[in-house]
């Protein structure tokens, strides 16, 4: 069975951060890490060589695959800031509502600046989605 390619490094976060080329970029991104440590009490670690994650689960599949996530984090991709709402958005229409301007996939959040988010409801979506994930996994 495959292997996870996205595992919990060593790789210094603020050495990351700090290498994201884009001012407005790096900002945001020190902005989200400070806002997911206060809501989860966890330490940002680096999962694989692009993703900033804090605290973790481990899942395991039916079809026997298994392995560990981050509960919750985000990524300096070049299209788009990318937040990881790991319990996906199905039970959080009203907060989706408040949010501000973005675009999803199935657990991603995707933002062009942070400014266009109401950052209170943007706490309040990544900590009922930890609290999510923190039940089913516990």
């Amino acid at each position: 069975m495959a292997e996870n390619k996205t595992k919990a490094t060593d790789v210094d976060v603020l050495e990351f951060l700090n290498s994201v080329a884009d001012e407005r970029k790096r900002q945001d991104c020190l902005a989200v890490m400070e806002l997911m440590q206060e809501v989860t009490g966890e330490k940002p670690a680096m999962w694989g060589s692009s993703i900033v994650g804090f605290g973790s689960y481990h899942y395991k599949y039916a079809s026997g695959r298994e392995g560990d996530a981050p509960l919750t984090g985000f990524s300096p991709r070049k299209q788009a800031l990318t937040l990881y709402i790991t319990a996906g958005f199905d039970r959080y229409g009203d907060l989706k509502q408040k949010l501000g301007k973005y675009s999803t996939g199935a657990s991603c959040l995707y933002v062009k600046r942070l400014a266009d988010l109401d950052q209170e409801v943007l706490r309040q979506l990544v900590k009922e989605s930890v609290e999510h994930m923190r039940g089913l996994y516990p």
